[in-house]
């Protein structure tokens, strides 16, 4: 199981991702998506403070919905300390908060997240060795997956060799 952990430095990531980190969460235009990624049917966890500095001191900790550690609480960093495209916890939720309506891609957080992503990889994973398929709300999705827009509810699916037993078409936002 390959571990792609939060990078060490998000912010890098984030101007890499062609997105301009800020001081606070802005909440002009702010949707969820989810996202699953599974290797030979298990999941991969998708880590929580991906895009945000979790070492600045204006970032809380707290804990998340399993127990593992979650960021936030941002009222004001001294400098920019958090992307408009990041996660909280490690439940999957990508929350993106843009200044304007345009959507997040799902290749922008794979670059803030570190983990190469291309129409035939993910991370060392490739085509024609390995079997990768994406799904977009339990659809099969034939497209490049970086060009999948966030847009608010969807459900991400990325699946590299056997697939899990059901592929997810919605994910809970109770807790977004």
């Amino acid at each position: 199981m390959p571990s792609w952990p939060a990078p060490a430095d998000p912010l890098r990531l984030t101007l890499k991702a062609g997105l301009k980190p800020g001081p606070f969460e802005t909440l002009i235009h702010h949707v969820h998506a989810h996202l699953d990624v599974f290797v030979n049917g298990i999941a991969v966890r998708v880590p929580a403070g991906v895009g945000i500095n979790i070492h600045d001191p204006g970032v809380h900790q707290s804990t998340g919905p399993d127990g593992t550690p979650a960021y936030g609480g941002i009222q004001r960093c001294a400098q920019p300390c958090i992307s408009p495209l990041h996660t909280h916890d490690d439940t999957g939720i990508l929350h993106t908060e843009p200044a304007s309506s345009v959507p997040n891609l799902l290749g922008q957080f794979f670059i803030e997240w570190g983990v190469r992503l291309t129409p035939t990889c993910v991370g060392s994973y490739c085509r024609p060795a390995t079997l990768i398929k994406t799904y977009v709300d339990g659809q099969p999705f034939a497209g490049d997956p970086r060009t999948i827009q966030l847009t608010d509810h969807k459900e991400i699916a990325v699946v590299i060799g056997t697939p899990p037993k059901t592929i997810p078409s919605t994910a809970d936002f109770s807790n977004a």
